[in-house]
Formats: C-alpha cells, structure tokens, sequence
C-alpha cells in the first residue's frame, strides 16, 4: 500500500503533458482484454453435442448439393457396415450414420460429430466389404482425431468462431439438467456448418499428416473388426490406376496422391497386421448389395 501511494504521489508531481494518460490506457487494455476473450472463445474446445450441431449443418448442405443414391438396400448395408466399424473405434458414443450420395465422382467424406458419405462413383468401382470398410474407417479415424473439426476451427473467421462461442456459453444455449444445448443453440451451429460448406471451408483439402494418420488408424480400426487391414492398400491402388471421372471435387482433389499414401502405409501394415490378412473379405455379401445398384 505503501508503494502504490508513492507512485501515486511521484505522479502527481509530474508535468501536465508528461503524466500517464490513464484514460488511455484503460481504453487500450479493454481492447487487449476483448482481443484475448474472443481469441480464447474461437479457440474453445467444442463439446461432442456443439461438434455434432455443425456437422448436421454441413451434412444438410451437403446433401443439397448431393442427394442419396435411392437403393435403401444399399443404404441399409453400408450403415450397418459403418455401425460396425464404429463401434470399434475410440468414440463408438457418439451418433455414427453412413450413407451413399448420387454421383459418380470418386470420393467418401466424414462430418464432424460422425456423418460419413461415399460417393457412389467410389463404391460400384471396390470389390469386396473389406475394401468398403478401409474407406469408412479411413473416415471414421477423422472424426475420431477431430480432424475436420480442427480444419474449420483454424480456417473459419476468428470472429465467427467467437460469436458461436459467446451463443455456446451465453443465452443461446440453455442449461437442461447439464449443457444440453437448446434448439436455437444447435441452428446456431448447424448455420456455421453451412457456412463453411458454401465457404469452401469443408472441402479444403487436409494437411497430409492428417491424411497418413487416418489411413494407419483405419487399417487398425478394420483389423480390430475383422476385416483385411490390406482392403485400404487395395482401394489405394486401384485410385493410382484411376485417374478420375464424374462431377464435383475427388478425392484427387482432397487427398495426397494414392502412391504417396501407400508408401506412408508400406512399412506399418506388414509390421503390425499381417496376422490379419485375408479375413473379412465378404465379396459375396458386398456384390449382393452393391450390384443391384452399379
């Protein structure tokens, strides 16, 4: 207390023009102070319920632009394939739905919050289940590391992410027995998750070191449920065979190259998973419920 009256004396005996402008001061820290809260809100961690909030926003945009492939048989086998594969995965909580989309560009996308969508144009050209299920594990280890949920958190306006953090914390979101959100907090969220699919955002290509960790945690994920862990290396192969055809983005556009990929793989699938070759293949099952729809 002591010292604090001293500065303030010290200070009162300067001149007019060379006293510190508190004024000032106080002005510039509150903006500091703003700066760090919304840097701190659009950095937040998203909880499970906000995560699954944008991807159904992302999921609705993109089946706009993308509609169901109309075989529910063939949608009925690829959910319960992806339900599987997911239950063997590190968040087999959370609500995992797997569907085909109409179209004949070669690509599989996942959701925040565990929506994943193959393109038709990618399956009528894989030959058995294992193959199926090393594309949706492929995905499912993206939602399980959060990858796309990072992407659209790093690539989104700072300030956007802010006032969905503010709506997260504040009177957007209620409080129901826990942190339920309420109906207004997930459009809130399922805006933003339109937003960055219209943006671009969503579709933007992840970093590869994204990419190589989703495909040595997915050939875990299908040995771990049974499947050829070498069903992802042969998908890779026939895409380096392929050079695409179709509509829209590929997953040339979206991936490294198939090549580059099976050489991140070369030297882990042999080492950790060869015991796991040749089981779960299933070709009749998959040619029975793929081949009506080719």
């Amino acid at each position: 207390m002591k010292r604090l009256a001293a500065l303030l004396l010290a200070g009162a005996c300067l001149p007019a023009l060379a006293q510190f402008d508190f004024g000032r001061a106080l002005d510039l820290g509150k903006k500091v102070i703003d700066s760090g809260k919304k840097l701190s809100e659009a950095n937040r961690e998203f909880s499970t319920e906000e995560e699954v909030a944008l991807g159904e926003g992302i999921t609705a945009g993109f089946l706009g632009a993308a509609p169901l492939h109309r075989d529910a048989g063939l949608q009925r086998y690829v959910n319960r394939v992806g339900k599987w594969l997911a239950l063997h995965c590190e968040r087999a909580d959370l609500p995992w739905s797997f569907g085909v989309v109409d179209t004949d560009t070669i690509n599989a996308f996942a959701m925040p919050g565990g929506t994943i969508v193959v393109t038709h144009g990618l399956l009528k050209r894989l030959n058995n289940e294992a193959e199926l299920a090393g594309v949706l594990a492929h995905e499912i280890a993206h939602v399980v590391k959060k990858h796309q949920l990072s992407a659209i958190q790093s690539s989104m306006n700072t300030s956007v992410l802010a006032d969905i953090g503010r709506e997260a914390a504040g009177q957007a979101i209620g409080r129901r027995g826990g942190n339920a959100l309420t109906q207004q907090g997930k459009q809130i969220l399922a805006d933003a998750g339109i937003d960055a699919l219209k943006n671009g955002i969503f579709l933007r290509p992840l970093d590869r070191s994204m990419e190589y960790e989703a495909d040595r945690m997915a050939v875990v994920i299908a040995a771990r449920s049974g499947y050829d862990p070498y069903g992802l290396v042969a998908v890779l192969q026939m895409l380096a065979q392929h050079k695409g055809d179709g509509s829209g983005v590929s997953v040339f556009d979206t991936h490294p190259s198939p090549g580059d990929r099976m050489g991140e793989l070369e030297g882990f699938v042999p080492n950790a998973l060869e015991r796991y070759a040749g089981q779960g293949l299933n070709d009749a099952r998959f040619r029975q419920a793929v081949s009506p729809a080719r």
